[in-house]
Formats: structure tokens, C-alpha cells, sequence
């Protein structure tokens, strides 16, 4: 994506330095520029496209200084929203560890642009809002709201857990407004996150209401909870939230609430969502969780004319 590659430079530091990286780096989220190719078995480039193709590849060697040890590949080539220019995809490879990203090479090949190409006539978040998948997610507020936030989030991240309490303030200040919940649990930093999001989604398969009563256990328990008592913490939400405790023990160990949680991964990837929480305003993304930032874009949007 895009903006992923915005972090080749920490990357290329962070692998020359040889210390494995135990953690994500928060990155904005962002779309696949229009015209990202979909597909793997992309025709064979022409002599004219594989010229160029070397030759950017020449040039972002010596712009990142990244010398033979490091695996760079390049293409396909695809349309750009200008006409003039051609999306690169890219990756580099060193020490086992890969990272992706995108630039813009002229046709001409005088000229490499790094960023995000706009086309102007379309919102800059269409692509965002198709990939959303709202249905079949828990969500609070009016269905046909004009603002709906999505947050993709973690039950074990501390940084949700802010998040939390400021939609706490948030959400009755502006009952207008629609918030959805979608699960993007990181397991190599959160050992118990996914079994709780498990755990949460089993409730909202239950009973939708029931779901924000779980949700809301969990987060004021994060600190309490650990990988050897969240399945029993679990049970104990569910039932103070009024579900049937042996229906939900049997739905954690089915494969379909998994399978949901999963899908809702799923969308943050196609999104680009790689830290949490991940907020998108109508479309708009928001890294982070700043409730000043998220109250600006929530009163933008409530203030824009309708589409």
C-alpha cells in the first residue's frame, strides 16, 4: 500500500541494524491506489516497461542505499489515475523480513513519485467504504446515520482501552452518529485478544444487545485478564450479560465465531490496518485514537452536505 511505504526508510534501518522487530510499527491506514493490480499472473512486461522497471529499481536502491544483501523486487505494472504515470508496487526483503510499498514511475522514466495520487473527481475514501463490511457487526446508533465510525480494535491493546473510555464521552454527546466494532486482534503482541474477541462475538451471535455488555467486561478488566483465565473471565461476562452459559461455551469452541472474527481481519488488511485502534470517520482513517482528532472529523462530517 501506499503509505506502507512511507516506512521503507525505518524498515531498511531497522533490518540493517539486525534487531528483529517484536512489534508493529503504527502506520496511517490507507486504500490500494486506484489501479493497484489485482492479480499475480499479470502479463509479461514489454521491452520498454522492463527498461523502466530496471531502472527504478536503480534508482530506489541508491535513494535507501540498499545494496545487493537486500531483495528488491518491482511490477507489475499497472494504470495509474494519471495517465502519465504508472503504480509500482514494491517489496524488500533482508534478514527474512518483508515490506511492501508503492510508488509512481513516469512513462518516461524521468520521474519517481513517492505518496498517494488523488483522482480528484472521486472521494479520496471510496475505496476505504468498500471494503467496510458493516453488516453482521456490532454497532450502536441509528443504522442510517450520516457519520458511522468503525473502529478496528484489540481487547488486549491499552491503546483501545483509551479508546474506550473516550468513545464513553463520546457516544452521548453524539447520538447521532453510528459506531461499529470490528475485530482486529494482534497476536504476536496480545496473547488472549483473539480468544476474546472470540468470546465477544459469541455474545453478539447470541444476542446483539448482550455484545456491548461483554465488550464493555472486558475493557474494564483488561488489566485483570490473562491467557490463563480469559476463557473462565469469559463465561463469567456472558452470564452477567444474561446469555445462556453453556450455548456459549459451545459457540467458542465452534469454528463460526472465529471465522467472523477472522473476516473482520480480514477488512483491516485490505485496509492497511497493521496497529490499534484504527478509526475510520465516513470513510476517513484515523491512526491512534485521538479524541480531539476523532470529534474534529465527527463534527466535519456532520457538517458536510450529504452525498
Amino acid at each position: 500500500m501506499i503509505r506502507r511505504f512511507l516506512a521503507f526508510v525505518t524498515l531498511a534501518i531497522l533490518l540493517a541494524s539486525a534487531h528483529p522487530a517484536s512489534a508493529q510499527t503504527p502506520k496511517p491506514a490507507a486504500s490500494a491506489p486506484t489501479g493497484a493490480p489485482a492479480s499475480a499472473t499479470a502479463p509479461a512486461p514489454t521491452p520498454e516497461q522492463a527498461k523502466l522497471l530496471k531502472s527504478t529499481e536503480a534508482f530506489v536502491r541508491d535513494l535507501f542505499a540498499w545494496g545487493p544483501e537486500f531483495k528488491v523486487q518491482l511490477g507489475p505494472l499497472s494504470p495509474s489515475v494519471s495517465p502519465d504515470f504508472y503504480i509500482v508496487p514494491l517489496s524488500v526483503t533482508f534478514n527474512n523480513q518483508t515490506d511492501t510499498g508503492v510508488v509512481y514511475s513516469s512513462k518516461d522514466g524521468k520521474t519517481l513519485l513517492r505518496g498517494e495520487m488523488y483522482d480528484t473527481s472521486a472521494s479520496p475514501f471510496a475505496d476505504n467504504l468498500a471494503h467496510m463490511h458493516l453488516e453482521n457487526n456490532p454497532s450502536i446508533g441509528p443504522s442510517n446515520a450520516k457519520v458511522t465510525v468503525v473502529e478496528f480494535s484489540d481487547f488486549q491493546c491499552p491503546h483501545c482501552l483509551l479508546l474506550y473510555k473516550s468513545l464513553k464521552t463520546i457516544e452521548p454527546k453524539y447520538p447521532q452518529i453510528r459506531v461499529v466494532y470490528k475485530d482486529f486482534p494482534i497476536n504476536q503482541l496480545h496473547p488472549w485478544a483473539e480468544t476474546a474477541a472470540i468470546g465477544a462475538r459469541c455474545a453478539y451471535m447470541q444476542s446483539p444487545d448482550a455484545f456491548w455488555a461483554v465488550h464493555d467486561h472486558i475493557f474494564d478488566n483488561q488489566e485483570v485478564i490473562s491467557t490463563e483465565n480469559v476463557w473462565e473471565k469469559l463465561v463469567a461476562y456472558a452470564t452477567q450479560a444474561g446469555l445462556n452459559a453453556e450455548t456459549f461455551k459451545g459457540c467458542m469452541t465452534s469454528p463460526e465465531a472465529k471465522q467472523a472474527v477472522e473476516a473482520n481481519r480480514e477488512d483491516g488488511v485490505a485496509l492497511s490496518v497493521t496497529s490499534t485502534p484504527s478509526i475510520f470517520v465516513n470513510g476517513r482513517p484515523l491512526v491512534g485514537g485521538s479524541q480531539a482528532t476523532l470529534e474534529q472529523y465527527i463534527n466535519y462530517e456532520l457538517s458536510a452536505p450529504s452525498q
